[in-house]
């Protein structure tokens, strides 16, 4: 170690490390937590985004304390502006946890067009494989459905096969709102088959009224499915409807 780096000096990444522990201790006085959260926001550089990334990844007690010290932590990180772009995508990529925050970050840094980019490359890079949390995946879904972007409709399709239902759940929803006609096949395929939950069935059934897709080539399956459902019903076209409406 040199002299500069005993008494504090070195480069922003060299003491955005030294703050870590500090920074992200979870527990014990939060005023030494907050010091070293202040004093990383004071580095206003982009090597000291990974390491306040990590406040995002614990809650403290009290809530109160929590809620404010992770708005600081955004607010900071925002104002760098382009600088926060990068570390901030690669916290993304590589976390988890505090998916919500990232986005939300990216999302006040970045034009429209840009950051439905980025959520729909890290989208497609997750896939419908495995992941031991699905939070990400649903954040990211749930993002799509928030801007109404009619042209995400094709990343949306490979969730409607996912091993978490809550990200079937999020993909339909969120197809109810861009109603992208080529997923359809996909979405009757999941409510008429056995092995798919009831709930996701039935938001399955929720989509179709809402897109108003036909249900051409699985009518028969479709109408067994509804055989205990009074209140709906497939008509000539095709088209799933609720009766008297």
């Amino acid at each position: 170690m040199g002299l500069l780096d005993f008494f504090g000096g070195g480069t922003p990444a060299d003491k955005a490390q030294r703050l870590k522990a500090k920074a992200t201790q979870k527990y014990g006085d939060a005023a030494t937590r907050q010091k070293a959260l202040q004093q990383l926001i004071d580095l206003k550089h982009a090597d000291a985004v990974p390491v306040l990334m990590n406040r995002f990844t614990f809650v403290v007690d009290p809530q109160t304390t929590d809620v404010e010290e992770k708005q600081h932590v955004f607010e900071a990180i925002a104002a760098l502006e382009q600088d926060a772009v990068a570390p901030v995508r690669a916290f993304l990529t590589r976390s988890d946890t505090a998916s919500s925050w990232a986005v939300k970050i990216l999302d006040a840094i970045l034009e429209r067009e840009e950051m439905l980019k980025v959520v729909k490359e890290e989208l497609e890079r997750l896939g419908a494989n495995y992941t031991r949390d699905p939070e990400k995946k649903e954040v990211l879904i749930h993002f799509i459905a928030e801007k109404q972007d009619m042209q995400s409709g094709a990343v949306l399709v490979p969730f409607l096969n996912d091993m978490s239902d809550d990200v079937k759940m999020a993909a339909l929803r969120t197809l109810s709102i861009v109603k992208y006609e080529p997923a359809r096949e996909t979405v009757l395929t999941l409510l008429t088959t056995e092995e798919t939950a009831k709930r996701v069935q039935t938001q399955c059934i929720s989509t179709l009224l809402e897109t108003g897709f036909t249900v051409q080539g699985f009518r028969e399956k479709v109408e067994a499915k509804l055989a205990g459902d009074k209140s709906l019903f497939v008509d000539k076209s095709g088209a799933l409807k609720k009766r008297g409406s």
